[in-house]
């Protein structure tokens, strides 16, 4: 009789065993799960936020090359009034000049 009650004692303590075993296997499935998925939506969010932050580098980027054009345009806008104006007022030289190597 004794021996019945250990061995029903080992099976009882061997089923609690499995049964805790089975337990902690699914909660370890499910701590698995939510890490994943938690993971996910921080990838979600980090590549959301990225994305952002490219397309303002890529906006101020665009801004400081519009303005330096701009500045590069006007500079050449200017040099080539400068050169105009200047040709202005040597034009009546220049003239004078080829007429008078046609008459020599």
């Amino acid at each position: 009789m004794a021996r019945k009650k250990v061995l029903r004692a080992i099976k009882d303590a061997e089923k609690a065993a499995s049964e805790t075993l089975s337990n902690a296997k699914k909660e370890a499935a499910s701590i698995i799960s939510q890490a994943r998925q938690n993971a996910s939506e921080i990838l979600n969010s980090e590549r959301s936020n990225s994305d952002s932050t490219n397309q303002n580098m890529l906006s101020k980027a665009r801004e400081s090359a519009n303005s330096e054009a701009k500045l590069v345009s006007d500079d050449g806008s200017l040099a080539e009034k400068n050169v105009h104006d200047s040709g202005k007022k040597n034009r009546a030289k220049a003239e004078k000049l080829v007429i008078d190597a046609f008459k020599n």
